[in-house]
Formats: structure tokens, C-alpha cells, sequence
């Protein structure tokens, strides 16, 4: 490993260039397939993009208030109320961010103090590290397992310590494509209700389930005066370089992110935050139509990936499918998808990144089912040359 940077504070050694640049880059230089970083590669709804345009034409182009726009306020807290039956006030209990993930690093920065620990499942999305190392906070995991990567509940609650702080949660689960299940949120809400954590639950794919069904940690008992939900526009819309992300809560839990966010964007998105309102309101159809089209990508990911030779763990809701190497005769995640693109022409990403000890994932790597399916087509065509 190449030494630190000196000019880097050391909370953030280790946290140089991410995975998903190093293997877009690559994908870029090889004209490979990039099933890689988790981004469409097609737009979204027409009438969203329309009132972006109309909005940037209208000379909505200056900073918005602080909190958000009252039109996506509102929006926001129908679809709360609409989706999940969670009652939030607009003006008090809402936020709009510059995606999930700043909401994300300003809910650490403005819930923890140095020294706490923060609990996550492993493997983690790769932010979760990184914004609890500039709070100052350590991330401790409790590891998801192969083949249903189930929570561990009693692990969860060994995890637990006298400094912990929060839980941060992400349902449905990137990479693994878990959705947790009724009975282990519940059983979630009974830990962080009996040792009083607060819960930062990350739910971007709330629209994107398969399996099962997406239930808002914040619903469960004792939950919604303790719990901040995040999500975005990004994965729902198909939008994601737009970066409109929104956490809502209690309104002590949401003003104590909006003094951290102030100082990190400021403000973000102007245009863009009336047409994510328009989305927010878009009918049922639409959304079952998102899901129902995803799924039917999956599955022909699924059925590639298979007939190419991997070992496949069938993902539930997100973006992506998580497939074993061994089968193929491989080992090392990332030695595998630093070769993949000169081998056949495609790009993934190794799991191990993911993980707090990247050997709980070194035969596991993951795959973007979020492209047109022509493309997937062509990938695992490309795959199972591999064999």
C-alpha cells in the first residue's frame, strides 16, 4: 500500500481515491461495460426533467432557503405520509440535501461527539466510514452473511457499548440487496428503544424492492421520536447527478443536521428542487412500473451471471447482485475485477471494499442490474467467455 498522504489529517487515513473511481477509470480506458458504479444509463421521467428545464427558464437559479424549497418540503412529507404512513410537519421536520450523502455526513457531524462509536451492518456502503472518521466517531460493524444476509440481532446487540451513539442502518441494503425483514426491524426498533441510540436509517431504494416489502424504521414503536430517515431523488427518479437528498424526523433531530448541512453546501440544486416535487407526486403507476422494470433486470443479470459460471445471491431490492467468485476457480475480489475488464470487457466492483475486514468479502463481487437490458445482454454475453 502506497504511503499516506502527509498533508491528510490521520482520522482520514485509508480513505483515498474510492474504489468506484479507480474501476470507472478503468472502465473508461478498456471501453468496458461499466456494471460497476450504481447509475442509470437511461433518464427519467420526461414531465420531472421538463419542470427542471421550466424551473432554470423561470429564473429559479438562486440559492434556495436553507431548508429546502416549501413546494419540495411539502412534496416530501406527502410521500412520507402517502408511502410509508409517517406524519411529518414541513416546516419543522424535513430537509433537503445535496443527496443522501451529505445528508448522511451531516447527521454524524451533527450527532456525534469524538469518541462515540457508531453501529452499521457490514458490509457498509463506503460513506458510513468516511463520515463517521470526520466526526470523529468510530464505526463499529456487525457483519451480514451469505446466502440471506440476515441480521444478526444478538451480534447487533453485543456490538453495543456504553459510547455508542447511533445505529445507521441501510434498508434496503446496499450492496447486498437485503431488504430486512418486518421481524428483524422490529427487532432493530427493541434494541435502539432498550439501550436509547439514536438511528440514522439510510433508505434510498425504498422504491426499489422485489422481495418483500420496504417497512421505514421510523414506523416501528418507539422509533419515530428517535430516528432520522434519509432518501434521495437520485434512485427513485433515475436522476442521480441532481443530487436532492432529504432527511426527516423529529424536528430537534432535523434542526441539529440542518446547522451541520448549512456549513457544508449551504444550499444546493435550485432548479432541481421543484422538479423533484413534481416526481414525489408522479402516480402509483409509476412506481410500480420502476420496480417491476428493475426487477425484470435483475433477473436477466441474475440468469447471465449464472450461466457464466458465478455463484449468485439474488437480491431483493437496490441496484445490484452480489455473485460468489469461487465457483470460478478465484479467490480475491479484487485482483479478479482489477482483471475483469482486459479479460472480457467488463467492469464490478469486489465486495471486500465494503467490509471493515475485507476478507469477510474477498469471493464476493457486485454488479449494477441498472442498465438498459441490451447492455446487460452484452455484458453476460462477454461473462461467460470467462469459462
Amino acid at each position: 500500500m502506497p504511503d499516506e498522504n502527509p498533508y491528510l489529517a490521520r482520522r482520514l487515513h485509508g480513505l483515498g481515491t474510492t474504489i468506484f473511481a479507480e474501476m470507472s477509470a478503468l472502465a473508461t480506458r478498456t471501453g468496458a461495460i461499466n456494471l460497476g458504479q450504481g447509475f442509470p444509463d437511461t433518464d427519467g421521467p420526461a414531465e420531472v426533467a421538463e419542470a427542471a428545464v421550466a424551473a432554470i427558464r423561470s429564473g429559479e437559479n438562486q440559492y434556495p432557503p436553507g431548508p429546502g424549497i416549501e413546494p419540495l418540503r411539502e412534496a416530501i412529507a406527502e410521500h412520507q405520509q402517502r408511502f410509508w404512513g409517517l406524519e411529518v410537519d414541513p416546516d419543522t421536520e424535513v430537509l433537503v440535501t445535496a443527496g443522501a450523502t451529505e445528508a448522511i455526513a451531516a447527521a454524524l457531524l451533527a450527532l456525534c461527539e469524538p469518541g462515540d462509536e457508531v453501529v452499521a451492518f457490514d458490509p457498509t456502503y463506503d460513506s458510513y466510514r468516511a463520515s463517521a472518521a470526520m466526526a470523529g466517531a468510530t464505526l463499529r460493524t456487525v457483519v451480514l452473511r451469505p446466502p440471506d444476509f440476515a441480521a444478526d440481532l444478538d451480534a447487533l446487540a453485543a456490538a453495543i457499548t456504553p459510547r455508542t451513539r447511533l445505529l445507521l442502518l441501510n434498508t434496503p441494503h446496499n450492496p447486498t440487496g437485503r431488504v430486512f425483514s418486518a421481524d428483524e426491524l422490529a427487532g432493530i426498533a427493541r434494541i435502539c428503544v432498550e439501550r436509547d441510540l439514536l438511528a440514522v436509517s439510510d433508505e434510498v431504494y425504498e422504491h426499489l424492492v422485489f422481495d418483500g416489502a420496504h417497512r421505514p424504521l421510523a414506523s416501528f414503536p418507539g422509533m419515530a421520536e428517535r430516528t432520522l430517515t434519509i432518501s434521495s431523488a437520485g434512485k427513485t427518479f433515475s436522476f442521480t447527478g441532481w443530487k436532492i437528498g432529504w432527511a426527516t424526523g423529529p424536528a430537534d433531530l432535523v434542526a441539529a443536521v440542518r446547522t451541520t448541512k448549512q456549513f457544508l453546501t449551504y444550499v444546493n440544486g435550485a432548479p432541481f428542487q421543484p422538479a423533484v416535487a413534481v416526481g414525489l407526486r408522479l402516480g402509483d403507476a409509476f412506481y410500480a412500473d420502476l420496480a417491476e422494470g428493475l426487477r425484470q433486470r435483475r433477473d436477466l443479470l441474475v440468469e447471465g451471471l449464472r450461466a457464466a459460471g458465478f455463484g449468485v445471491f439474488v437480491p431483493q431490492g437496490t441496484y445490484f447482485v452480489t455473485a460468489d467468485i469461487s465457483p470460478l476457480g478465484a479467490t480475491d475480489g479484487v485482483d479478479f475485477c482489477r482483471s475483469l475488464p482486459e479479460r472480457c470487457g467488463v467492469v464490478a466492483i469486489p465486495t471486500s471494499v465494503f467490509y471493515a475486514d475485507p476478507a469477510d468479502g474477498a469471493r464476493l463481487v457486485r454488479f449494477a442490474c441498472c442498465k438498459r437490458p441490451e447492455v446487460l445482454t452484452e455484458a453476460a454475453a462477454r461473462l461467460r467467455t470467462l469459462t
